[in-house]
């Protein structure tokens, strides 16, 4: 058994999609459109939109707290929930005190204005700025579900991960030359 048990193990680890951290670390994740989006999110949309970002949480469909830096999210304010409450990821940037959360959109949809108004009830306590973002593997994965989307919360999609959408616009509305 103990044979079977380790070929088992070694098998899991051949498919297990790796996940490179900013200070080099590795992790693997269980394999599946979700988690590669997840990676992507880490590796593409993080050193480009949130630099130097920490990852205080990251879920798994087998390991529910891949990441999960309970002692800073209590300094924030966000309380310790069933991880069903809280977002795919969330990252963290020091400098401008900006929380990052983000829904990796593959299964469960996007942030909704629903999502929005629980979340935000979720973290009425939380001291940081609160940037909400749906993510998506493809456009066409975003043209999905992009009725659903709340307004005042941004999108990114892996494919083409050098831009972002906002949703709605008087604070970014200004002439491009």
């Amino acid at each position: 058994m103990a044979r079977f048990w380790e070929h088992y193990q070694r098998s899991r680890q051949a498919v297990a999609l790796p996940l490179k951290l900013a200070d080099g670390s590795q992790l693997y994740l269980t394999p599946g459109k979700h988690n590669e989006l997840q990676i992507a999110i880490i590796e593409k949309f993080g050193p480009r939109y949130a630099a130097n970002a920490l990852v205080l949480y990251l879920g798994d469909a087998a390991n529910k707290f891949v990441i999960y830096e309970r002692e800073q999210l209590e300094q924030l304010g966000v309380p310790i929930t069933v991880h069903d409450k809280l977002p795919d990821i969330i990252l963290y940037r020091k400098e401008k005190n900006w929380l990052y959360l983000i829904e990796a959109v593959t299964s469960q949809g996007p942030v909704s204005h629903k999502r929005l108004y629980e979340l935000e009830k979720l973290l009425e306590k939380c001291t940081a700025k609160r940037v909400y973002i749906s993510a998506f593997l493809s456009y066409g994965e975003y043209r999905r579900h992009q009725r659903q989307i709340a307004w005042e919360t941004e999108i990114w999609i892996a494919e083409i991960p050098e831009h972002m959408i906002h949703f709605d616009g008087e604070k970014f509305i200004e002439l491009h030359e």
